[in-house]
């Protein structure tokens, strides 16, 4: 009994520092497998090589890292104002009529922008922080199937007084507008992004 208590007090450390040592050289082999994780990351800092802008599709997501912007996008059929803002409350709107994905044009997103601290409801802070985006910045709009990145151009505030948002037909373009209610007339951010890639 105190013999192999001994043997297993003396093979432990020699155990260890084998292991140990093993692990070293492996290492500096870099022969050590990686994680999950590292992995994970390494695909989606990968570069990826643009695809031909072939077709028509609808946008599901929208993601803009720089301000932690990532919310659904709802594509409502009706102009019908109750319509538009019960979408509202599901994250931002497509205006119906405008561009989709792959097609020319520019498309209309509104979301709500609400910085008020008892909101329970995310969907009213989709589009809180876009005047803070900046020229050149980023903005990826989702299908089921592809990534079309925009960069932003120009960010600018609408007055209450301007009827229309002015879109533009030539190229293709992303809008972000801020929206308490469809109907309403107030100031309201307006981020304008031109499409630069759309990737698998």
């Amino acid at each position: 009994m105190l013999k192999t208590l001994i043997k297993g007090i003396v093979f432990v450390p020699a155990f260890a520092m084998v292991f140990l040592v093993s692990y070293a050289i492996l290492l500096s082999f870099d022969l050590v497998p990686e994680t999950s994780q590292q992995v994970s990351e390494q695909i989606k800092s990968a570069p990826r090589t643009p695809v031909e802008v072939d077709r028509v599709e609808e946008p599901m997501r929208i993601v803009a890292k720089d301000i932690g912007l990532d919310a659904t996008i709802v594509s409502p059929i009706s102009k019908d104002i109750p319509t538009l803002d019960k979408a509202l409350l599901s994250g931002a709107v497509r205006y119906p009529g405008t561009a989709a994905l792959g097609t020319q044009g520019t498309m209309l997103l509104f979301g709500h922008s609400s910085y008020l601290p008892f909101i329970q409801n995310d969907a009213y802070k989709t589009f809180n922080d876009i005047q803070e985006l900046e020229q050149g910045a980023v903005i990826s709009v989702f299908s089921n199937e592809r990534e079309y990145r925009y960069e932003v151009i120009r960010i600018e505030q609408a007055k209450a007084t301007a009827d229309r948002i002015a879109l533009e037909n030539n190229g293709r373009f992303l809008k972000l507008v801020t929206c308490n209610s469809f109907g309403a007339k107030e100031d309201r951010f307006v981020v304008t992004a031109r499409l630069v890639g759309a990737y698998e």
